[in-house]
């Protein structure tokens, strides 16, 4: 009992300082960013992001922890990793599993048309900066639940590991979604996903935002040969975006498809 109490105290502690980098990064940006976007754009992106988080804030998060640290505890004897002496060991491969995890679902976001529905309105952002990483479907989140859940039954990670992981990737969601140039990028950017290399993923273009898909470590997008270095030109998505709360939750039900099928319907004028 003693032993959960402190895990929760330390897994407190730990989203206090990820919110405390949260608040850090958005005054970086302001100071000095990386790319400066058109101020219309920038204060729409802040609004809609911040809007989004409060909502989803109150539905979900009591909902994402409550149930992946029942599904934990419940499940933790159970999985693969079940039989593993509790230690640094255990955690280190629970985590690297849970990264890998999220990159494949990351992946499936993009290649799966139904999944790419709720996903996009993450993309639909034409600026780019630490309050995107708000900018989610509420369905989305809630889709993404289900999965970890399975995969905390399937690897059988303990509850308290669940916790810090989702943290950690809560800090580093902040940081590859900052608006700024990071020193020495290209060395950790072997390591670590950086601002760099998630710039590159929410290009406009489908040929680069189809990459780049880690959350934590970049190495798996090496392996797996999705990675990819270079500057995007444009920002967001070329044929829909939000500019509020209520559009941004409504734009999951309007498709590429519907708008290309609409645009069909339009007469062309001669050239």
């Amino acid at each position: 009992m003693e032993a959960q109490t402190n895990s929760l105290l330390f897994n407190e502690i730990l989203f206090g300082l990820a919110m405390t980098a949260f608040l850090a990064l958005v005054v970086m940006e302001k100071i000095k960013p990386y790319r400066r976007f058109n101020q219309k754009i920038n204060k729409e992106s802040f609004l809609t992001n911040t809007t989004a988080f409060l909502f989803n804030n109150v539905i979900l998060t009591l909902l994402r922890v409550s149930s992946l640290f029942f599904v934990a505890q419940q499940f933790s004897t159970h999985g693969i990793l079940s039989g593993m002496d509790s230690g640094f060991l255990k955690m280190l491969l629970s985590f690297l599993l849970f990264d890998f995890a999220i990159y494949v679902w990351h992946y499936a976001s993009h290649k799966n048309y139904f999944l790419w529905r709720f996903h996009k309105v993450h993309h639909s952002d034409k600026s780019f900066n630490v309050t995107t990483g708000f900018r989610f479907h509420v369905f989305d989140l809630c889709l993404e639940i289900i999965y970890k859940c399975a995969f905390v039954i399937i690897i059988g990670v303990e509850a308290n590991v669940v916790l810090t992981i989702e943290t950690l990737q809560l800090f580093f969601i902040f940081f590859h979604h900052a608006n700024l140039h990071v020193k020495n990028e290209d060395l950790v950017s072997q390591v670590f996903i950086t601002p760099a290399l998630h710039r590159v993923h929410h290009s406009s273009l489908r040929s680069e935002h189809d990459s780049n898909y880690g959350i934590v470590l970049s190495f798996w997008d090496r392996l797996l040969g999705t990675r990819k270095e270079l500057v995007p030109e444009k920002i967001g998505l070329d044929f829909i975006e939000a500019e509020n709360f209520l559009q941004l939750f409504f734009l999951a039900f309007i498709t590429e498809r519907h708008v290309k099928r609409i645009l069909r319907l339009v007469p062309r004028g001669r050239k």
